[in-house]
């Protein structure tokens, strides 16, 4: 396993569900090919996937945010879902608290059968770093999820719109 400061995506693209396996610390650092992973196979009409987290040791709020907004996209597909699965206490904890349970699958290991061969994993590659749009959008996704959520990520989604605004980055 990586240590927390390489994280890696692995994935299994050709797998129906598709299998993403989260190694190390999954955050705004790194989370940039992810989220292009799942523009990509929402524009390919891909819209089942389980996300192993046996690996995971970490995450925030935008790697969370990039996971709700698949969540809510895969739910316009018939049949679509996102499953996590293998969530350690903490991490399980971190999805309770923001509401995640509720557009996810929190799977208890009736899908470990799915999961795919590790020799077929494949690393995300791509710019590591998220941008700022990604930023607003993730946090914008978790507080679209409940109430509580939008007190949590109001003050950071709208700091980053000004901020966006002032720089003339879009």
């Amino acid at each position: 396993m990586p240590g927390d400061s390489q994280p890696v995506f692995q994935v299994e693209p050709y797998s129906d569900p598709v299998v993403v396996r989260i190694c190390g610390r999954a955050s705004f650092q790194n989370s940039a090919p992810l989220s292009t992973f799942f523009q990509e196979m929402a524009m390919q009409g891909l819209s089942r996937f389980i996300l192993d987290f046996a690996d995971c040791t970490g995450m925030d709020s935008t790697f969370l945010g990039i996971i709700a907004g698949a969540a809510l996209e895969t739910r316009k597909g018939d049949g679509g879902y996102l499953a996590l699965m293998r969530l350690g206490e903490r991490n399980l904890e971190l999805i309770r608290n923001l509401g995640l349970h509720r557009i996810t699958k929190v799977d208890t290991g009736e899908l470990l059968g799915q999961m795919g061969d590790s020799e077929t994993m494949q690393p995300l590659e791509g710019e590591a770093a998220v941008t700022r749009r990604v930023l607003i959008e993730s946090h914008e996704n978790l507080a679209g999820i409940n109430e509580d959520n939008q007190e949590k990520f109001q003050d950071i989604v709208e700091y980053l719109k000004s901020r966006t605004k002032e720089s003339g980055d879009q």
